[in-house]
């Protein structure tokens, strides 16, 4: 049995999984941000509930373990920063510890039970509050032991103009500390950013694609704008990566229509000609970081390995 934790800046959750078929929710509750011991309770609450020792712990969280120090690098989660969380949680509570990204999290989702089942090679991008992402190769995450790999948010690679006729795009600081990412400019906050940069309006990044479903001039122009940025990026990660599938998850996948309006104009710049669609929302709708988690704790699980 695994016990698997999507933690959130805002909400930890968690779920026993017995199998791929069994992932049962056990609580959600506040993340405390600021006080370790507080975290590391909220953990052993839920273990608690399960009510059996788990042979592992599988851990989705907004942020990443740095591949050489092993150090958690979680902005929003200031208790869990810069420890070496994997070590510490495995010594507070006795039990195998495994750590990843949450968008790793989501691709292994999509990859191994999702929209990538059957594909070699699945890129998942996730556009929501932030630009993000995971890779997964013939079933297994690249980040196993952490890492950047995936992350095509964050370069300074945003076009200095995009769209038709071209317009000047600002270069939006990024909460990296480099400007010109995509993450700030390809968000949901972004698409706010640069529709009110555009046309000097305030609208919520729903309004914007409700506007424009409906033939709102500015609300097209803003979103031919935002998928001739994000989708140059988006197709040179496929040509690399030779990813032959692309879910996307986050709360712009919920947007159909823009999501198929960036498929179509990411598929005219790859070098292979796809007939099919490449981009396309997530199948995994319901907690896919929990999701993805579980099954990696499942798996490590299987093998008996205690790395």
């Amino acid at each position: 049995m695994v016990i698997s934790f999507d933690i959130g800046g805002t909400t930890i959750r968690s779920a026993v999984a017995r199998s791929t078929e069994s992932i049962e929710p056990i609580r959600r509750q506040p993340t405390p941000t600021e006080d370790f011991d507080a975290f590391l309770a909220c953990l052993r609450q839920a273990i608690a509930d399960a009510g059996e020792a788990p042979a592992y712990i599988a851990i989705s969280i907004a942020g990443v373990l740095d591949p050489e120090s092993g150090r958690a690098i979680c902005a929003n989660i200031s208790c869990i920063h810069g420890r070496r969380l994997k070590t510490e949680l495995e010594q507070a509570l006795g039990v195998h510890v495994i750590i990843a990204n949450d968008a790793d999290c989501f691709a292994v989702a999509e990859a191994r039970v999702g929209a990538g089942k059957g594909h070699e090679i699945v890129f998942g991008a996730i556009l929501g509050t932030g630009v993000g992402g995971g890779l997964v190769a013939r079933g297994q995450l690249v980040n196993a032991n952490g890492g950047f790999a995936g992350e095509w948010g964050h370069a300074p690679v945003a076009a200095a103009y995009a769209g038709t006729p071209p317009v000047r795009v600002p270069a939006f600081q990024c909460g990296c500390g480099m400007k010109g990412c995509l993450d700030p400019i390809g968000s949901a906050r972004g698409m706010e950013r640069l529709h009110k940069a555009l046309h000097d309006q305030d609208r919520s990044s729903m309004e914007i694609i409700a506007a424009w479903e409906e033939g709102d001039p500015s609300s097209a122009r803003t979103i031919d704008v935002l998928c001739d940025v994000l989708s140059a990026p988006l197709a040179m990660v496929v040509n690399v990566t030779g990813a032959t599938i692309v879910p996307v998850g986050g709360g712009l996948s919920n947007a159909g229509s823009l999501i198929a309006e960036l498929d179509r104009r990411v598929r005219k710049q790859t070098l292979f000609a796809f007939k099919r669609p490449l981009v396309m929302p997530g199948a995994c709708r319901d907690e896919p970081g929990l999701l993805g988690a579980a099954l990696l704790g499942l798996e490590r699980a299987a093998r008996g390995a205690s790395v």
